[in-house]
C-alpha cells in the first residue's frame, strides 16, 4: 500500500511516539477530536497500528520497517500472557498453518492444567481466535484461508521478544 507523504510523517509520530493516546497525535495532528485521530488511523493506518491490553496505539512490525526503510531483524511486541503462550505453541513460519483449534490442543499438550485462568476455566477456541487475531494485527501472525482460518507464525520465534510493562 503506498503512503501519502503526510500519511506516512503521521506514521513516522505513531513510531516515535509509541506507547501513545489519541490526545497526543490529536495534539501532534492539530485534529479537533479524538475521533477524528481513530477515524484517521482506521481509514489510512488500519495495517500499521495496532492497540495494546491498555489501549495504548502501537505500531506494527511493518510500520516500523515503512518508516525506517529496513525489515527488523528482531520485534519487540507488548502481549498478554496468553498471547505469549499462543505464540509458543503457533506454528512456526517455514511450517503448514494450523486452526484455531489445532492451536487450542497444542496449548493443551505444552501447558496441561498450567492454562487454566485464575478462576479454574481453560481458554476456548474464541480465545485462542482472539490472541491469534491479535498477534496478527501485531506483525508476528499470519492468517493464511484454506478450508478455514490457519494461523502460522509470520516471523522466527527467536526473533521477538517481550516487553514488560
Amino acid at each position: 500500500m503506498t503512503l501519502s507523504e503526510e500519511t506516512e510523517e503521521r506514521l513516522a509520530d505513531i513510531v516515535e511516539l509509541q506507547p501513545t493516546k489519541n490526545k497526543a497525535l490529536q495534539e501532534r495532528w492539530g485534529m479537533e477530536s479524538g475521533s477524528d485521530v481513530h477515524q484517521f488511523l482506521e481509514s489510512e493506518l488500519k495495517e500499521y497500528y495496532y492497540r495494546d491490553e491498555n489501549s495504548l496505539i502501537r505500531a506494527t512490525a511493518e510500520a516500523r520497517a515503512v518508516v525506517t526503510g529496513e525489515e527488523p531483524e528482531s520485534f519487540e511486541v507488548h502481549v498478554t500472557d496468553f498471547e505469549r503462550r499462543v505464540f509458543a505453541v503457533a506454528p512456526g513460519p517455514d511450517e503448514d498453518s494450523e486452526s484455531v483449534v489445532s492451536v487450542l490442543h497444542r496449548l493443551r499438550d505444552e501447558y496441561g492444567d498450567d492454562l487454566a485462568n485464575d478462576d479454574g476455566e481453560e481458554p476456548s477456541a474464541k480465545d485462542v481466535r482472539r490472541a491469534l487475531q491479535s498477534l496478527k494485527r501485531k506483525g508476528v501472525v499470519e492468517l493464511r484461508y484454506r478450508t478455514v482460518p490457519t494461523f502460522r507464525l509470520a516471523v522466527a520465534r527467536d526473533a521477538v521478544t517481550f516487553a514488560e510493562d
